[in-house]
């Protein structure tokens, strides 16, 4: 029987991603709290659909907006780690990656009692150490890499990678890898931004990216017996009204078509009866 799941997951970063940047002027902190409005209006759409959702929280958000992430506990979704700051892990060093990892799930602890099973990098790019750190910290799966869009697959380390040579690959782990894409994101079609070298132009129709969201499913399901479709939203960008009404239209149409909403945690326990010895996902 064919199963189609859609993990909707939702990166609370608020005021740390411009924070992280250096831009602090009063302006940009006022675009990051409104993510304290957009949280609440995301879960009334949330709890009207019965849907549980995963949120990828800095520990900065925890610690600066305790209530609003206490209300995403309250409401039954999934916390997982999204850094302490929203510092990139390959600029860190391990040592300070490493730290950020148990700070990170420090805060995360004093909102849920447990620390995090999942983790999605800042900006989507690991380091070379972040998988051997992230099993050091017991983590069970990674959302942060692209192998993928549809399959779950185990997150590998040791690449060798030259310029002149072809990649030699490491070796799978046992951290399971949750592949997502910047096309199934609404950072970068929907917010401005003007930066010190070019502008995200952001501020694309809402109905028509809902169209191109909407498609990705509808290949899963012509192409796929079974896979796991994943929307990244931040509901600072997401939570504007028109952008809301198109999400919610979204929903409909994704249950209307088969979709099966879960948490992530959810979907690694559904990949991993599906494939009790791991996916690879290599070079072929």
């Amino acid at each position: 029987m064919p199963q189609h799941f859609v993990c909707l997951t939702f990166d609370l970063d608020n005021t740390s991603g411009a924070i992280a940047r250096g831009m602090t002027t009063p302006t940009m902190i006022s675009r990051g709290d409104f993510g304290m409005v957009a949280t609440d209006r995301l879960l009334q759409l949330l709890g009207k659909h019965e849907i549980l959702g995963t949120w990828f929280i800095p520990g900065h958000t925890i610690e600066t907006y305790p209530t609003s992430v206490r209300a995403v506990h309250a409401a039954g979704h999934e916390i997982a780690h999204h850094g302490w700051t929203h510092r990139v892990p390959a600029t860190l060093g391990r040592e300070v990656e490493d730290l950020e990892l148990a700070r990170g799930n420090a805060a995360i602890k004093t909102i849920t009692g447990r620390y995090a099973r999942g983790y999605r990098s800042p900006s989507w790019d690991l380091s070379p150490h972040s998988i051997e750190l992230l099993l050091e910290h017991g983590f069970t799966y990674d959302s942060s890499l692209m192998g993928h869009d549809y399959l779950p697959y185990q997150a590998r380390q040791g690449d060798i990678i030259a310029l002149e040579e072809p990649i030699r690959y490491g070796s799978d782990t046992p951290l399971v890898e949750m592949p997502i894409s910047w096309s199934l994101d609404d950072y970068p079609v929907f917010e401005y931004m003007r930066l010190p070298n070019a502008i995200q132009a952001g501020l694309m129709n809402a109905d028509l990216v809902g169209a191109n969201w909407f498609a990705d499913f509808q290949y899963m399901v012509e192409h796929y017996d079974w896979g796991v479709l994943t929307y990244t939203f931040h509901p600072h960008v997401i939570g504007r009204g028109h952008r809301l009404l198109m999400l919610d239209k979204l929903i409909e149409k994704l249950r209307a078509s088969g979709a099966l909403f879960v948490t992530m945690e959810q979907a690694v326990a559904e990949y991993q009866a599906k494939y009790p010895g791991g996916r690879s996902e290599r070079g072929h």
